[in-house]
């Protein structure tokens, strides 16, 4: 397994997108045959020969210094999370387990990238989350929600209703015909969660549980092959989303992702709403009616008795 197909297609999509306009390439006569750029052209733009540039986009990233990576993300005009992806793509393409070259704060050189997220939360974590008076929930990079507060249970209280102890967000939105009426902008949301398994798959290819859900839910959801078809990556820590939940009806939410540095992989996730709006009264009445309710504890198989 490598990951020239990724990397081909991903520089294929950015060199489509960037018109000679946009890129400030001079235009002459005659009839492009491309919608974006030429490859010639982006090798101008980089700096570099077209045969080395052609090479890069057939796939073949190892061993390709970081300067060079930041000219190629300087021409293709990327954004952070598209740097991140090359970089990334770069990093992963020898052989597994091992690292090429990365962004500056990854692994270096011949270091082993990091291991894939646990798939337990610490009962440190756990108090951290029950103390939060807002909605909120621990996810791993797969989009595996491990557990969840008493507001985080109530806002997804249908799943937690069928008795389950944990979810996973893509399989909801992509799968679950219930989740386009939750998320009131579906598209959006489901946008964003492919940008955010699509970076997490270049920064992780040999994820067995990751490439399991990808190819799921691209052999089950039609949309979801199309867009992940699409390269596009974002990072995905804040966003400010409306719910239909089935109790208290619209909420506007605004999402902020927690980073765990001591458990790689792990963010929680937590909602707040504008103070005196009608979203914080729909968010009262939550409160309420979970205390109410008391949907199902998630936890039970998936936190570990131990502390670190």
């Amino acid at each position: 397994m490598d990951n020239r197909d990724d990397v081909r297609d991903f520089l294929t999509s950015r060199r489509d997108r960037l018109t000679p306009g946009q890129a400030g390439v001079p235009l002459y006569g005659g009839r492009r045959r491309v919608k974006g750029l030429r490859r010639e052209e982006v090798a101008m733009l980089a700096g570099m020969s077209t045969d080395y540039y052609t090479r890069l986009e057939r796939g073949n990233l190892s061993g390709v210094s970081g300067s060079v990576l930041d000219a190629l993300a300087r021409a293709l005009q990327l954004d952070e999370a598209e740097r991140t992806h090359l970089f990334d793509l770069a990093a992963t393409a020898s052989t597994p387990g091992q690292t090429g070259r990365s962004a500056p704060g990854g692994p270096g050189p011949g270091r082993p990238r990091r291991s894939a997220s646990p798939a337990r939360v610490r009962q440190g974590v756990l108090r951290v989350l029950d103390s939060i008076s807002a909605p909120a929930y621990v996810r791993n990079n797969r989009m595996d929600v491990l557990a969840a507060n008493r507001l985080g249970r109530a806002l997804f209280a249908d799943i937690y209703a069928e008795g389950g102890t944990g979810f996973n967000l893509a399989r909801y939105l992509f799968l679950d015909p219930r989740s386009r009426d939750f998320y009131t902008q579906w598209d959006v949301v489901a946008l964003d969660a492919v940008a955010a398994l699509r970076i997490e798959a270049g920064r992780h290819p040999y994820d067995r549980g990751l490439t399991d859900l990808v190819g799921e839910l691209s052999t089950r959801s039609e949309q979801f092959r199309t867009w992940w078809a699409a390269h596009n990556v974002k990072f995905h820590t804040t966003s400010t989303k409306t719910l239909h939940h089935p109790a208290v009806g619209e909420v506007e939410l605004t999402g902020e992702a927690l980073t765990l540095p001591a458990d790689h992989g792990l963010t929680i996730i937590t909602y707040t709403v504008e103070p005196h709006s009608t979203s914080e009264q729909a968010l009262n009445f939550l409160a309420n009616w979970s205390a109410q309710a008391s949907p199902a504890n998630p936890r039970e198989s998936k936190t570990s008795e131990e502390t670190k």
